[in-house]
């Protein structure tokens, strides 16, 4: 194998395994900023010397078993070292003999701890004292293993600020004291709905990209699914964590209609529903089902993914349950009341009761603070307008939308519509 095959490998192997080595080691040290560090150390020794000795049989358990080893030495160093000792217990007492025996202990020691160890970590990552940008950069760098000019991309940010971002997040969860642990109690529910709302922004991103010239990022979409099914599978009990998981697959199965043939965004209903993701829609409707049999009020995500699968039933554009959705919207809107999601239910109301109705409900938000920059606003009443024949004011507020976008397709497609008008 080549130094470059052998590098491929290193990469590969990281991308997978790097969440389990940080949290791994995280156990021992207490600090993720740390732990991330030694996993690196860890990731410089392969490359040193996988080169040479080849890729070991079982990667992740040799890149584990070198950084759990330099976590030791270090607590060895320090003078608390015997007090880390009692608490840890036997599974730090690895000897140093050959690393493909170490490689086995390791892999021993994990078995029993590992899910609990990668759930300490998405909370920690996920913890509240960090600001939103922080969280979302600091998930994708320890769970998500990308890099930090892969993240930079992905946000259309300098890198610069990117590791700025990060390297702050580690130092202000060690100034705060966060522990590495999972929540308990009023905590859990409070600390989980962080958790899923910083998978669900990465999605969102990938989604409907709010700047750039694309209209999706796709390697966001599907990391973003990547985190809600290793989520769902360590909290298999929480029927928000399935209903954010049936919403992100419900979404992702239009993924292959959304976009035209030259990048062009494509409309839901002037979607051809025959190249929806029937694997995607058939997972996210059995997450739906799983997250309905379990107890407790429905939250915004099952609501949202209930939403969702109203589309993905629907055969054809003009089968779609509009008076469903609008009520389903309705309800969202009690749980979580937001203007957004009023402006969501009144193009449910349009759909299903006529324009007339919904542009009623549209002019009710007009004058919302929170959108007089969301450039949905002036689109949805442009549509509406257009539907009304009242075209020229549909061009004025196609004309004022496409001027709030920073996304370059959609602003493209919005002044199509304005001269559609």
């Amino acid at each position: 194998m080549t130094v470059t095959d052998t590098h491929g490998a290193v990469d590969a192997v990281w991308r997978i395994e790097s969440a389990r080595i940080i949290a791994g080691v995280a156990r021992i040290v207490r600090d993720v900023g740390l732990a991330e560090e030694l996993a690196q150390d860890a990731l410089v020794a392969a490359l040193e010397q996988w080169p040479e000795s080849g890729v070991p049989n079982n990667p992740g358990a040799w890149l584990m078993a070198i950084a759990k080893r330099r976590a030791i030495d270090l607590i060895r160093r320090k003078e608390t070292y015997q007090r880390k000792l009692a608490e840890m217990g036997h599974e730090l007492e690895i000897d140093g003999g050959a690393e493909d025996s170490v490689e086995e202990q390791v892999e021993t020691i994990l078995e029993d701890t590992i899910e609990d160890d990668l759930l300490r970590l998405v909370f920690t990552a996920c913890h509240p004292v960090l600001t939103t940008d922080a969280r979302v950069s600091l998930t994708l760098r320890l769970i998500g293993g990308l890099k930090t000019d892969e993240i930079a991309r992905a946000f259309l940010a300098p890198e610069a600020t990117i590791a700025q971002r990060i390297v702050r997040a580690k130092r202000n969860l060690a100034k705060a004291e966060v522990e590495f642990e999972v929540p308990t109690g009023d905590d859990l529910i409070e600390r989980l709905s962080s958790v899923l709302e910083v998978i669900y922004l990465i999605y969102n991103e990938g989604y409907s990209a709010t700047a750039g010239d694309d209209w999706m990022r796709p390697a966001l979409c599907n990391e973003a699914l990547r985190l809600g099914r290793l989520l769902a599978e360590l909290m298999p009990g929480e029927s928000e964590v399935h209903g954010l998981l049936a919403l992100m697959e419900l979404q992702a199965s239009r993924a292959n209609a959304r976009i035209g043939p030259t990048g062009e965004p494509v409309l839901l209903l002037d979607q051809n529903r025959r190249r929806w993701d029937r694997l995607l829609i058939r997972r996210g409707l059995e997450s739906i089902d799983r997250a309905w049999s379990l107890e407790g009020t429905p939250g915004p995500y099952l609501l949202q993914a209930a939403i969702a699968a109203c589309h993905a039933r629907a055969a054809e554009a003009d089968d779609t349950d509009w008076a469903r959705i609008a009520g389903l919207y309705a309800v969202l809107a009690e749980v979580v009341p937001s203007p957004v999601v009023e402006l969501n239910r009144a193009v449910a109301i349009s759909m299903a009761f006529g324009p007339e109705r919904g542009l009623v409900a549209v002019d009710a938000l007009y004058d919302e603070p929170s959108l007089k920059d969301y450039h949905l606003l002036p689109s949805v009443r442009g549509d509406l307008l257009f539907k009304l024949g009242r075209l020229d004011e549909a061009r004025a507020e196609f004309e004022k939308a496409a001027g709030l976008t920073r996304n370059e397709r959609e602003r493209a497609l919005l002044l199509d519509r304005a001269a559609a008008c």
